[in-house]
């Protein structure tokens, strides 16, 4: 089997996972706010998906080194075709109310969580099967993310609009069925810790779970450069969320613009991005890490959130949201080699698990922040205090000190000190 073949299988099924999160994104808060035309509970929806997400990605992680991450992934995306499901089966009922839809979010959440956390883990190997630097693989699968998100907007608030937010949730459980496939049956990889020979020591109880989760939290947190990309990143994404989950769906709504406006605004910001991220991922191995991922953020955060307050003219709105997302496809490349260099290969799952569910664990506030926002101040207000909030954070990189350690790549190959690491001592970062 060619070794290119597992990372063509992950390549798909991203894609059509992450079609079909985007089209979730935009028709269960839609369906929230037709069935309640409440920016709260909207918000609130948004909430009970987000927090099981970011809890179960975190506790998931000793689980996918442990089983293996083709496993976890096949797994929680079959369980996730079953859950989604049950939005367009209880509205064909005639049953469909708040009072299913937030246990239903939650569901997701918990089952969407491990299976991110999987795909991800199956990177380093996968780059490592096909020979490819780590920017090039992350740079590509940055490109594929921004794809499966350009199809997935631009599809879903035509879908939406076309055939309603429950059945549209209904094409959403076919794209979670084509990932779980494309993993089973491209996917040949095995468990990382399998692979470099784990230890008999590990054991299998709650115990060595416990012991597990405890050592890639050591990791993560003697490594000034992850501690800092997590802190920077956890903020970002609250105010994202905030935006993505009621400021932008409340603007289409207010403004009369409709489903289909919030997939066209989507899909302006992810299709420049794909060409970002396939430049990132052709020279990113030149370019200066720093001060890119300081641009990245700067371009991408407030302009964004000025031309929807504002409501400027839909041909600048356009340009500034490609401007936006072709600067931001830069990012995710830069972070994701960054990450992988650092973490020994043994530490994958949990390392990677646990730094990411940490980038996530404010977005389930997020939108509550963006509801309660629209609700006191309205949504112009609110989407101004969202974007001068993001450009405070933004300018983190320019005054903690660890961010310099961006250019530097670590000295010691991680797999090269996986032995050190299994005999109880923690690997010294960088």
């Amino acid at each position: 089997m060619s070794s290119r073949r597992p990372f063509a299988a992950l390549a798909v099924a991203e894609a059509f996972s992450i079609s079909g999160t985007r089209l979730s994104q935009i028709a269960v808060p839609w369906l929230v706010l037709t069935m309640t035309g409440s920016p709260v509970w909207t918000g609130v929806v948004g909430f009970a998906e987000m927090l099981p997400y970011v809890v179960a990605k975190a506790l998931g992680g000793p689980i996918v080194d442990r089983i293996g991450a083709k496993v976890v992934a096949v797994t929680a995306d079959s369980c996730s075709v079953l859950i989604v499901g049950l939005i367009p089966l209880l509205h064909w009922l005639g049953m469909l109310q708040l009072a299913w839809l937030i246990p239903i979010a939650a569901l997701m959440g918990v089952v969407r969580g491990p299976s991110d956390g999987a795909k991800s883990a199956l990177v380093p190997t996968i780059a490592e099967q096909g020979d490819l630097p780590l920017e090039r693989i992350t740079g590509v699968m940055g490109a594929i993310e921004r794809l499966g998100g350009t199809v997935g907007a631009a599809a879903a608030g035509a879908v939406v609009a076309a055939i309603g937010a429950p059945q549209a949730l209904l094409v959403n459980a076919v794209t979670f069925a084509v990932a779980a496939s494309c993993i089973s049956r491209g996917v040949r990889t095995t468990n990382v810790q399998q692979q470099e020979g784990a230890s008999a020591a590990d054991g299998v109880g709650f115990a060595s779970y416990k012991r597990q989760l405890a050592e890639g939290w050591r990791f993560l947190r003697s490594d000034s450069v992850l501690v800092g990309i997590t802190v920077m990143v956890s903020m970002t994404n609250l105010l994202d969320q905030a935006w993505t989950a009621v400021l932008l769906p409340v603007w289409a709504h207010e403004t009369g613009r409709g489903a289909s406006a919030v997939g066209l605004v989507l899909a302006a910001m992810a299709g420049p991005s794909i060409l970002g991220a396939l430049i990132a991922a052709a020279v990113g191995e030149r370019l200066p890490r720093l001060l890119v991922y300081v641009i990245g953020f700067l371009i991408a955060g407030l302009p964004r959130f000025m031309v929807f307050a504002f409501d400027v003219p839909l041909p600048a709105l356009v340009t500034v949201l490609a401007t936006c997302g072709f600067v931001s496809g830069f990012i995710n490349p830069i972070l994701g080699a960054v990450t992988f260099e650092r973490i020994p290969r043994h530490l994958v799952g949990r390392v990677s698990a646990l730094k990411t569910s940490l980038c996530w664990a404010l977005i389930p506030f997020g939108g509550l922040v963006g509801g309660v926002l629209s609700a006191l101040v309205g949504w112009r207000a609110a989407t101004l205090a969202v974007g001068g909030a993001y450009f405070l954070v933004t300018l983190m990189p320019l005054l903690r000190k660890s961010f310099r350690e961006f250019k530097k790549r670590p000295t010691d190959d991680p797999v090269a000190s996986l032995a050190d690491d299994r005999t109880g001592h923690e690997v010294a970062p960088a």
